[in-house]
């Protein structure tokens, strides 16, 4: 069995403390879906799950082929990509949103139990 050590901040010295401290994950909160790494495909990816933007996808494809072909390929991108680009503005500003609101609550300050 492992247990967990809490460590009161009360001015003391630990030795030891940071053997402690680095074999436990740390205690923060984390509510984004997004990092700046992974915005993009994962939220392409949340966005041709809906089917509306599946569908006009689809037209825009098969818009490529001359055969089929009944708009210009600009006019039937249009749709789509007006719509993708404010899916995709408002999911970043309400993940920045998030990532403010974590990174106030993980540094508030709070009051440890010492005996």
């Amino acid at each position: 069995n492992k247990w967990r050590i809490v460590l009161p901040d009360n001015g003391r010295q630990w030795e030891g403390w940071k053997e402690v401290s680095t074999f436990y994950s740390r205690n923060e909160i984390q509510t984004t879906k997004y990092t700046w790494f992974t915005f993009l495909p994962q939220n392409l990816l949340r966005q041709f799950h809906r089917l509306g933007n599946l569908y006009f996808f689809l037209l825009v494809v098969l818009n490529c082929f001359p055969q089929v072909e009944v708009f210009h390929r600009e006019i039937t991108m249009l749709p789509l990509v007006v719509v993708l680009l404010a899916s995709m503005t408002k999911d970043a500003i309400e993940d920045y949103r998030k990532y403010q609101y974590d990174k106030t609550i993980n540094f508030t300050t709070t009051r440890v139990y010492d005996k």
